[in-house]
């Protein structure tokens, strides 16, 4: 089977250019099923019911988050009451949404984990101990984990970690994509980072000048997205639907 793993979508602009391009990827590359990270969907930031929404109708089949998650409160009630968004899995426990699901696709059936690092970020539940309790719990054996984390070492970590017990580990977060997809030894699909879709002449996707100024002067700065042409930064994965394990994984950017 063919799945499609598309990199932070980055506020309105990085919506719009989904929608203009996930149907003719889909054909393109007969995609089976179609997974984003949505954290930074919504503008101002965060993800928002609206913005959500939006990507589901674009043709996203599961939506994943990061440390943004809960940026906007207006999401809380919608993680709990939408099947297939997920935030990472080990946020404190009683935290709103789940961290894994499960896209019955009828004659195969995908898991779906978010995981969030530990390095640079806010401290969260160790991810590799999490991992492990979710996977006791799984009765099929294609598995999808979105990484988000900062550092390229705890990624590459979690890979290795995981190898051959999941058909790909996909980093994401850093907005950049990685030239280091691969297949590791036990057929687990691995890069990175995903990268991301937003606006190209950008830092992360924010307008440079906020960016300039944030780092100049120190001080708190709105982060603003410009409307310039966006790229669209995404992996695709063929898993063998009977061992679970990755044949063949590719990354691109549509410009």
């Amino acid at each position: 089977m063919n799945i499609l793993f598309i990199g932070d979508i980055v506020s309105q602009p990085g919506c719009n250019m989904l929608r203009k391009h996930l149907p003719s990827l889909k054909k393109q590359y007969a995609v089976d099923l179609v997974v984003a990270n949505g954290e930074n969907s919504a503008v101002g930031n965060g993800i928002l019911p609206k913005s959500a929404d939006f990507i589901f109708d674009s043709g996203v089949d599961v939506i994943t988050l990061g440390n943004h998650t809960f940026k906007r409160r207006e999401i809380y009630d919608y993680l709990d009451s939408t099947p297939n968004i997920i935030r990472p899995a080990n946020y404190p426990k009683g935290s709103y949404g789940k961290g894994w699901c499960i896209y019955d696709m009828g004659r195969v059936r995908v898991a779906v984990i978010n995981l969030i690092g530990q390095v640079y970020l806010e401290p969260n539940g160790c991810p590799f101990e999490t991992v492990d309790s979710i996977l006791e719990q799984l009765d099929t054996n294609i598995i999808l984990v979105d990484f988000h984390a900062e550092a390229t070492g705890e990624k590459g970590a979690l890979g290795y970690y995981l190898d051959g017990r999941v058909s790909a580990v996909l980093g994401t977060h850093t907005h950049v994509q990685t030239a280091d997809e691969r297949v590791l030894p036990n057929g687990t699909g691995f890069i990175t980072d995903v990268g991301m879709v937003g606006p190209i002449e950008s830092v992360l996707g924010v307008n440079p000048k906020c960016i300039v100024r944030k780092m100049t002067t120190h001080l708190p700065t709105r982060f603003e997205v410009t409307n310039d042409p966006c790229r669209l930064d995404a992996v695709l994965l063929k898993i063998d639907e009977k061992t679970g394990k990755c044949a063949e994984i590719t990354r691109f950017d549509l410009v």
